[in-house]
């Protein structure tokens, strides 16, 4: 097991962020001041409070000319528990995007949408009219409990989904912060209408519970501090790893009895995945499980290990301050003590559970009433409209037509539901007059579960590219794996311009974390269902040499790969060690018995991308086209 420092909190001096939420009268100073002044952008401090009410403060890298004044724009995060978003809202956001934002909505890897490009003078206009649509952004960012995923499948038939769907708003209810201050800066003091909350979230939320509630307090489960760093949750169902439950802070599973009835929820705790490069005392960790609890103790159980990692958390080391830490130092069983101390009573023992997959639900699907929904992919989540591929509009128009309300998935997918079957000729009729395909089947499988975050230009942490540059890895992944005699064969790729890991690729089977400009950490190994962890291979890889780098790698996974093995499992079953000692011999020239020297043809932007259009329409690789054309031509010379 890794350690990590201990922290003995009470004797150590806390972050320069503690002591500006303590100074925030609950998050509103300095933004409430600052949104009313004529500037392009907020100071440091209000920038950190500016994350609890949902937005990142960015600088487009692209635009920057040396002696001018950062290029400044905001990137406003939605929170949508469950990834639920109502036909008004997605056409409000589609709006926004176009009239504050660079015309593109991203849906993120936790079930929400992400809108970039947003100048400080709309900033306002922007929320005020996300909240008027039946959306928020309060607690998207921050110090805070973010997003509360659960499964997007809209399965009618299968009461166990929509308990997850439930209790993840359910949830997200109880650890809203409760700081008039988000109504206050963004809709003048007027409380939007939303769902009434559950009475039984109202009545949890004031219940002491041993210590978990502070009383006094405009805040009763955060306090003037909040927590010490951001807090992930997820609700899911037996089997189903759609929202990579092993991430999370906190993972809720379903347990009901042979009637389908809701009796209860087996808790994970301590996943994440943030880290820093060159700094082994922050690492990536799967959540381990704790225990089970009945449906009656839910909420209590959530209040318990939230108000543990309030009070122990780490607040000096930000770098240290995620649960996981907390768990790591102490051990599982020293922290499920402490939870039983706010809990008040003793958590069961862990269900026996089935092993989890993932699912993406793309395509067309029953969803057991009769009605269908209809998973669409949409690559590194870019909702946008670019030459002949309109996938902005076509979603739009769907929306606007058949008033659909729509799930996001946690690999920044989409899913309408409740659609009449005698719809469904329609809609495809829309998508394919827009380029964008409805059947699964025609998408390259590495594009299909592939992620990337944004990176470049906007992400002030980024290091090198991710959502811009995955578009071409792939493309090379996929020569090579057709060069070695791979072509049937893909995995999950998974890239990040920063440690961070927003795009998890800790969990994937060929994981590439920015480390330098143009360089890439490589990590291998993961498993396909996003159980297992990968492991860091190299440290940097210039992207250059990916070709001459994987290529050996892939061969022997070819040849020494058991019936069926996954690339993610085999890399797991043989270690680092052979698959370097296999590498470190590899002759390219004699493998195989043929020349496999790999040759690069540059070509004009333009025809690249029409290159691109049109492999993307007949769900064929780029290499392929190209030969194709090539020999075409030849064959006409001769």
């Amino acid at each position: 097991m890794v350690k990590s420092a201990p922290s003995p909190i009470a004797t150590r001096k806390p972050s320069k962020v503690e002591g500006i939420k303590e100074n925030s009268n609950f998050l509103r100073e300095p933004v409430a001041t600052e949104i009313l002044q004529d500037t392009t952008h907020f100071t440091e401090n209000a920038v950190q409070l500016l994350k609890y009410h949902g937005s990142y403060q960015q600088d487009n890298r692209d635009n920057r000319t040396k002696g001018q004044e950062k290029d400044y724009q905001f990137m406003l995060r939605t929170k949508n528990p469950g990834g639920l978003v109502p036909p008004e809202l997605y056409l409000a956001l589609d709006k926004i995007a176009d009239e504050y934002g660079n015309h593109t909505l991203r849906a993120t890897t936790r079930q929400g949408f992400q809108l970039h490009g947003i100048l400080k003078k709309n900033l306002k206009s922007a929320i005020a009219t996300i909240v008027k649509n039946l959306g928020s952004t309060l607690g998207a960012c921050g110090d805070i409990n973010r997003n509360v995923m659960a499964p997007p499948a809209p399965f009618k038939n299968r009461p166990e989904y929509h308990y997850a769907w439930e209790y993840a708003q359910n949830i997200a209810d109880l650890l809203t912060a409760q700081t008039g201050a988000y109504y206050e800066i963004w809709l003048d003091g007027e409380k939007a209408i939303s769902a009434e909350e559950a009475p039984e979230v109202k009545a949890a939320r004031q219940r002491n519970g041993n210590g978990t509630i502070i009383h006094d307090n405009e805040e009763p489960i955060y306090g003037t501090y909040y927590m010490p760093r951001k807090f992930k949750i997820c609700v899911t169902v037996p089997g189903d790893n759609s929202i990579d439950l092993y991430s999370q802070d906190l993972t809720l599973v379903v347990i009901t009895n042979k009637k389908k009835q809701l009796e209860g929820f087996n808790i994970f705790a301590g996943g994440g995945l943030g880290r820093t490069h060159g700094k082994e005392e922050t690492f990536a960790r799967l959540a381990d499980p704790i225990g089970y609890v009945a449906k009656d103790d839910v909420y209590d159980i959530v209040k318990a290990i939230v108000a543990t990692q309030r009070d122990y958390g780490d607040r000096t080391d930000r770098r240290h301050a995620r649960l996981k830490y907390l768990i790591n130092d102490w051990g599982v069983d020293k922290f499920r003590t402490q939870v039983e101390e706010y809990f008040g009573k003793s958590i069961e023992a862990f269900k026996p559970l089935p092993e989890f997959k993932y699912y993406d639900f793309l395509g067309w699907n029953e969803q057991g009433d009769g009605k269908l929904f209809l998973g669409i992919s949409i690559d590194n989540g870019r909702i946008k409209d670019e030459g002949s591929f309109q996938l902005k509009t076509a979603l739009r128009e769907i929306v606007e037509q058949f008033n659909l309300s729509i799930r996001l998935t946690a690999n920044h997918n989409l899913i309408f539901y409740d659609i009449e079957p005698d719809s469904k000729e329609a809609i495809q009729d829309i998508l394919s007059r827009h380029g964008i395909v409805d059947d699964p089947s025609k998408i390259e499988p590495l594009v299909r579960y592939a992620m990337a975050c944004p990176a470049l230009p906007t992400c002030g942490l980024a290091i090198t590219e991710s959502e811009r540059a995955i578009p071409g890895i792939l493309e090379r992944v996929r020569a090579l794996l057709d060069k070695v005699g791979l072509q049937n064969e893909h995995f999950v790729v998974r890239m990040t311009g920063c440690p961070n890991g927003c795009a998890r690729p800790y969990l994937a089977e060929l994981g590439f974390v920015g480390s330098a400009p143009e360089s890439y950490q490589l990590w291998l190994g993961g498993s396909p269902n996003q159980t297992r962890l990968a492991q860091p291979y190299t440290e940097k890889l210039h992207h250059n040499d990916l070709d001459t780098f994987l290529e050996p790698i892939f061969v022997y996974f070819k040849k020494s790969r058991k019936s069926k093995e996954k690339f993610g499992d085999f890399c797991d079953r043989v270690g680092f060690d052979a698959i370097r000692e296999f590498a470190a011999s590899y002759d390219p020239n004699t493998a195989n018995g043929a020349n496999k020297s790999r040759h690069r043809v540059n070509l004009k932007e333009e025809v690249y991308g029409k290159l691109k259009e049109v492999a993307e329409s007949q769900g064929k690789p780029m290499t392929q086209l190209v030969t194709e054309a090539l020999e075409a031509y030849f064959q006409n010379l001769s």
